[in-house]
Order: structure tokens, then C-alpha cells, then sequence
């Protein structure tokens, strides 16, 4: 910090109570100064010599007999007088950036000009800026923030545009001729330390070593200097939104109470708005999404406008891909809306699909009565977007106010091949059907068709099988394509009697099953419900069958609780029972086909023996 000592006599100066103040001499003192509150009895002689102000003032109170000058406005009060007064007496006093500008302020109201003296006040005073002060780094800063108070005299008198200025060229210094002290904060520790560069070892400061002695500043004074910092185009735009993140994390308080507390609120709510209207040009670079996201669950809590919002959901939508399920916990604005603000998310996914769809050539096209999504499947950033969605509709969805056409909706507005996996969809489901129980068949059918079973995998068809909450129509579909998933690997023999085996790779069955195999099987859930008197019986005949293989082998080892297996039983022994009573030793085809019903002309069944002969096996 520099320093500047004017005169050469003692200081002579002596105080009687928080109010008074005066000179110690031999000479009575003849005139008497109210600044504010304080009295100053001094004389006439050393005042008018330098301040014409003064002169002027003095000369008014002798035309009306009065020995008292009152001033009242005179910036920086009391101290900066006395800092000029004892100039006028040519005693010792010291200039720092503390105290430098409240003495150029007071010196320019006082009149302290070359015309009355050659090396007054103010000729000293800018010799101290302009040599010292503005050539420091943090001296500049401490005089910056000085200002504040001294306003508009500071502004007049060009004061904080010349910091500003200087501050700002110092940024864009190349941090190999970085020589002067700073403040950084270190990533590992987390505390801000003062680092000096001494001459003679030379050290290369980081790229953001003027970061943290900014964050000093108020926040219009910030804003005035990082439009200096970004006017130079030396910036780049991640250090731009580094600063912009460590002011943030400067100021803006961690617990939602000092966040909206109302002594607060509106300081809180010009800071964010400051850091927005601050942040780099390029919308897909600078600040990371993260960051932009709590910027604005701080906005929507302090109440910001609706263009700051409007801002951030247009930065956020680019980069929506880099969010977690986390940073998109937002809060709802309305008690109405539940606990989570669903729609503000549910916009951010549109424009972000919106943007890949104007942005990317993809060839894949995917049609639907309302719109036309192109898709490149080559950007994981889209496929990102479709797992943080699931993500975030599964932690959403324990709100009791979270309705299932909001939840529809933004599980739509996902496109559908950019989910190649189902699980995470078919988990949020799941949890909506378990917070929400009481919702109607036709709203359980909406949200059910969400899920596609042949996108679930082997764990997520596990849990589906043994889901209470799920229809028994998906259930079996889900154990229908688990079982084609099971046998592209094996081939299934068909004996009978050890004479005749009748093989066919399960993965050339797997297509035309696809194709034959309902989306809603209805023909199967009225054969399930038409079994339901014969389970005893079949119970006996599996207990016969004690050791022959299971049907849980039969798919690849994949073990089956109660209910699926009951299911598949049920569905293989109706259809033995029903096909052996009408055809003989034929069935309805081979084991791996899908248990649905089929039209004679569609399917050709292959000649088996009857199901009390028949056994399986599975190579």
C-alpha cells in the first residue's frame, strides 16, 4: 500500500470530547468551523491562504459579526477537513488510499487550487494519484471502493473512471509480467491468500489471479468494471464467467432464509440481475450449466423479472445436456404447481430438442400427428438430455401434486429414439403409480404406454415381472420378450419321446414374433382370467412333472417368481389342454411362440406330441 506525507510541522491537533477540535498555540484562535456535528476553532490566516472557499465564507460571517462558519455539505465530513486543515497549517499529514479520495473531494469543495497557492492540496493530492495509486493493483481497488461514498464528487472529479480504467487495463496484463501483489483463491484449500511477487523471482501468476481482489467491490462498482475488462476483447469468455461464478459465490448468501429475507431481497435480486446482464456473449460458452441453473432458482426466489428469466432458460437450453437431476430441482413459483417448478423444465427440454432439430442433419426422421423431429443420433448430447428427463421425472415424481398430464408431457417431449433403453422411464413410472395410486384405469393406460417393454432390460423386466402395480398384460409381454432375449444365444429342441426333436434358433423366431405379437394383448388376458378354476389342477400336473426341466430354464436360466411363472404356466397348459381335446397329438406351434391367439391360415402349427408327453429341453 502507498503512502504520501504532506508537510513538516507536528501535529498539533487535539480533540476535547467527541465534538470538538483544536489547534494548540500561542495565538488564540479567531475563527470557528462547524463541519456536521464537529466544531474546528482555528485561524483565519492558514484557512485563507489556500482555500478560497473559505475566504469567501469568512468574509460573509465578519459582514455579520459573527466569528462561526457552518459548512454542511462538505464531502467526506469532518476528516477530510481535518486532512485539509492541517495542510493549511503545513503540519504533517498522511495521504493513503483510504483516505486519498475523501481529501481530493473535500480540497475540490474547499477550492484549494494553484490559484491560490502554487502545490496546494490538489496539485499534491493527483500528483499521488496518478503516480502511486493508479499504477497499484490493489491500491486502485481500495481507492475504487472509496468512491462509492464520495459520489458524485468522485464521479466529477473523474476519480473512479480513472480506476476503473486502470483495473481493467492491469486484467489484460500478461500474467508472465504480473509483478504486483493479488489475492487468489486456491482450489484446493479454498482460502484466499495475498501472494507477493518480489523482483528477482520471477513467477507465472494463473490466468484468473485479478478474480478474487474484484470480488471486493460493490456490486454497481463490479458492473462498471467488467464492462471496462470485456470492452478490451482480451477476455475470454470462461474467464468471464469464472468471475462472474466467484462474485456470485462472494456475495449471494447459501441459506434460502438470508437469500429472501426482506432487508435483503432487493439487493439480492440487482446482484442476480447484474451477473446475468454481465454474462459472456457467446450463450454456449462462459458459465457452465450448473451455474446458470442456480442462478436462476435464485432469480425465481427473490423474484426476479421475467427477461432475466427468460435469459437464463435461453443460455440453459444450449448446454442442457451438461445439467444433472439436481441442478434441476427448481422451485415451483406457484403453491398451485407442487413442489417443482415441471413446466419451467419442460420448456427447457423443448427448446433444447428445438435447437438440435435446427442445428444438427441427423438421419433418422421420426413422425408423429404433430410434428417432425430429426434427430443425429450421433450427438450424445441429446441422448444425455433423454436420461436426465427419466432422471428427474423419477425424483419428481413423489409430488402429490404432480399431475400425470405434466408428467406425459415432458416424458414426451424427449424423442423417442432417443431413448434406446427404457429402464429409466419405466423406473419413474413406477414411482409415479406408487405416489399416486388412487389415479383412474384410463390415466394408468396413458402412462403405461409410455414405457416400451422391448427397450426394458433383464434387471428392469425382473422388476416389472414381480410389479403388482403393473397390468397383466405388460407383464406378459415383458416376459415375452425376455424370453426371445434369452435364446439368440442357444437353440431349443423340441423331444418327443427321445425319437423326435424339432430345433429353430430363437433368433429366427424373434421377427416374425415381433410382428404377430400384439401391443395390448387382449386375447391373452382373457385366456389368463378363463384359467384361474383350473390352477389347482395344474398345480398336480406340474407335481407329476417333477422332473423334467422348468420354464424357468427353458429362457435361459432367468429365475421367475410366483407370479410369472403361474402366468406361463397357466398359458402353456390351457393351450396343450385346448389343442390336444380338438386336434389330437398336434399344437398351436413351437414352444418359444408367443402365447397369443392366431388364425390357422396365419400361423402353421408344427406337428407335436401331446402336452402330457411332451418335455422340453434346452441345448
Amino acid at each position: 500500500m502507498k503512502f504520501m506525507k504532506l508537510g513538516s510541522k507536528p501535529d498539533a491537533f487535539q480533540s476535547d470530547g467527541a465534538d470538538v477540535r483544536y489547534v494548540v498555540s500561542d495565538l488564540a484562535t479567531d475563527v470557528v468551523v462547524h463541519v456536521g456535528e464537529v466544531k474546528f476553532y482555528l485561524h483565519k490566516f492558514p484557512l485563507l491562504s489556500k482555500s478560497s472557499k473559505l475566504q469567501r465564507l469568512v468574509l460573509k460571517a465578519t459582514e455579520e459579526a459573527t466569528d462561526e462558519v457552518r459548512i454542511d455539505d462538505l464531502p467526506g465530513g469532518a476528516k477530510s477537513f481535518e486532512i485539509c486543515a492541517k495542510f493549511c497549517y503545513r503540519m504533517v499529514v498522511t495521504l493513503s488510499p483510504h483516505n486519498v479520495v475523501a481529501a481530493r473531494c473535500a480540497a475540490e469543495y474547499l477550492e484549494m487550487t494553484e490559484d491560490m497557492e502554487k502545490g496546494n492540496l490538489i496539485f499534491k493530492i493527483e500528483v499521488f494519484i496518478n503516480s502511486s495509486i493508479l499504477r497499484s493493483w490493489k491500491d486502485s481497488i481500495i481507492v475504487l471502493q472509496s468512491t462509492k461514498a464520495l459520489s458524485p464528487w468522485s464521479e466529477e472529479l473523474k476519480v473512479v473512471g480513472r480506476c476503473i480504467d486502470a483495473v481493467a487495463s492491469k486484467t489484460s496484463v500478461d500474467p508472465a509480467n504480473v509483478t504486483w501483489s493479488y489475492s487468489h483463491n486456491s482450489k484446493k484449500g479454498g482460502t484466499c491468500a495475498e501472494i507477493v511477487e518480489l523482483a528477482g523471482k520471477p513467477s507465472i501468476a494463473p490466468k484468473d489471479w485479478w478474480v478474487e481482489d474484484l470480488c471486493e467491490l460493490d456490486v454497481d462498482l463490479y458492473k462498471r468494471v467488467m464492462v471496462a475488462i470485456k470492452s478490451k476483447g482480451r477476455m475470454s469468455p470462461e474467464l468471464i464467467g469464472e468471475a462472474l461464478k466467484a462474485y456470485a459465490v462472494r456475495w449471494l448468501p447459501d441459506s434460502y432464509d438470508a437469500l429472501v429475507a426482506e432487508d435483503y431481497m432487493r439487493r439480492n435480486q440487482c446482484l442476480v440481475e447484474t451477473i446475468i446482464w454481465l454474462l459472456p456473449s457467446d450463450k454456449s460458452s462462459g458459465c457452465s450449466c450448473r451455474f446458470l441453473l442456480k442462478l436462476l432458482k435464485v432469480a425465481i426466489l427473490v423474484g426476479g423479472g421475467e427477461h432475466v428469466k427468460e435469459e437464463l432458460i435461453r443460455r440453459i437450453s444450449f448446454q442442457l445436456h451438461k445439467a444433472t437431476v439436481k441442478d434441476l430441482l427448481l422451485p415451483a413459483t406457484s403453491p398451485n404447481d407442487g413442489t417443482y417448478d415441471v413446466r419451467l423444465v419442460h420448456n427447457l427440454v423443448q427448446r433444447f430438442v428445438a435447437r438440435t432439430v435446427l442445428s444438427h442433419n441427423g438421419g433418422f426422421i421420426e413422425k408423429s400427428d404433430e410434428k417432425m423431429i430429426e434427430l443425429n443420433f450421433e450427438q450424445e448430447s441429446t441422448l444425455s438430455v433423454a436420461e436426465l428427463v427419466d432422471g428427474y421425472l423419477s425424483e419428481v415424481a413423489s409430488d402429490q401434486d404432480l399431475s400425470l398430464s405434466m408428467f406425459v408431457e415432458l416424458a414426451t417431449a424427449v424423442p423417442e429414439a432417443a431413448r434406446p433403453v427404457h429402464d429409466s422411464l419405466y423406473y419413474a413410472v413406477d414411482a409415479y403409480l406408487k405416489e399416486h395410486p388412487d389415479i383412474n384405469k384410463s390415466d394408468k393406460k396413458k402412462i403405461y404406454s409410455l414405457v416400451d417393454v422391448k427397450k426394458l432390460s433383464t434387471d428392469a423386466s425382473m422388476h416389472a415381472t414381480q410389479n403388482d402395480r403393473l397390468p397383466l398384460r405388460l407383464v406378459v409381454q415383458v416376459l415375452f420378450f425376455q424370453q426371445l432375449r434369452a435364446g439368440p444365444s442357444k437353440e431349443l429342441a423340441l423331444i418327443d419321446n427321445g425319437e423326435h426333436a424339432c430345433t429353430r434358433p430363437m433368433q429366427d423366431q424373434c421377427d416374425p414374433c415381433e410382428r404377430r405379437i400384439p401391443k395390448h394383448p387382449d386375447s391373452l388376458n382373457k385366456q389368463v382370467t378363463s384359467l384361474s378354476a383350473r390352477e389347482s389342477q395344474h398345480h398336480r400336473i406340474s407335481e407329476h412333472r417333477g422332473g423334467r426341466n422348468s420354464f424357468k430354464d427353458q429362457i435361459g436360466g432367468i429365475l421367475l417368481q410366483s407370479r410369472p411363472r403361474r402366468i406361463f404356466d397357466k398359458l402353456w397348459s390351457s393351450k396343450g389342454q385346448a389343442e390336444h381335446g380338438g386336434k389330437g397329438s398336434e399344437t398351436s406351434g413351437s414352444s418359444q411362440s408367443p402365447p397369443m391367439s392366431a388364425k390357422p391360415a396365419e400361423v402353421k402349427p408344427s406337428p407335436l406330441p401331446p402336452l402330457r408327453n411332451r418335455r422340453y429341453s434346452v441345448s
